[in-house]
């Protein structure tokens, strides 16, 4: 009852906080991945896929700790807010790219080439062909990029409170200033619930966006 009455208001806000870093860095990620995803598929420079993927392979490598820091090195040189949210939202959009990215590149690059003849067949233009064909066809791969994305996303912002962009990396880095295990069991826990809730909430987004067997 004690830890609650102690660290429940705090934990509310900070968990709001984390959701909405969460949100926004997976719905930047998604807006950006998506549509590039689908444009490699269709882009004449075979090289053109490998060196994109390559790059965004490459963000993947980076430490989120060495990220943040970049990120913020690079706020600062174009005279940007160094702290808060909008550095935040970006490193953590650029970690949540690459799974949304070459699941979408994958999941339409593996239909089978025979449905998109019939579907040309029937008449259909590319636009058509891509969402009544190729999307629904691909729809477990992309959503599962998005699913990955969202559950790096949830622990790497964790690490956004070291920048004063809130969330539940706040009360971690309270623990561990103070070595008060309530803290940083007010911090972890949540995150942990929070990444099984997304998880299942996109994967019944997956099977009710799925097309009837």
């Amino acid at each position: 009852m004690g830890f609650i009455e102690k660290l429940g208001p705090e934990m509310i806000d900070r968990t709001i906080e984390h959701i909405y870093l969460t949100f926004f860095a997976v719905l930047i990620a998604v807006a950006v991945g998506l549509p590039l995803g689908v444009y490699l598929t269709r882009s004449r420079w075979k090289t053109l896929a490998a060196a994109v993927l390559g790059a965004a392979g490459l963000i993947q490598t980076v430490p989120g700790l060495a990220l943040i820091s970049f990120i913020v090195a690079i706020f600062a040189l174009i005279a940007l807010p160094t702290i808060g949210p909008a550095p935040a939202l970006v490193a953590l959009s650029f970690y949540a790219l690459l799974p949304i990215l070459r699941n979408t590149y994958t999941g339409i690059r593996q239909v089978d080439a025979s449905y998109v003849e019939v579907a040309r067949g029937m008449g259909m233009k590319p636009a058509q062909i891509l969402l009544h064909v190729e999307m629904p066809l691909s729809l477990p791969f992309i959503m599962a990029g998005i699913r990955i994305a969202t559950v790096w996303t949830i622990g790497i912002a964790t690490l956004c409170g070291l920048i004063g962009a809130g969330g539940l990396g706040d009360l971690i880095i309270k623990g561990l200033r103070s070595m008060q295990i309530d803290y940083l069991l007010a911090g972890t826990f949540p995150a942990a619930v929070m990444a099984l809730v997304f998880d299942g909430i996109l994967a019944a987004i997956e099977k009710w966006l799925s097309p009837e067997k």
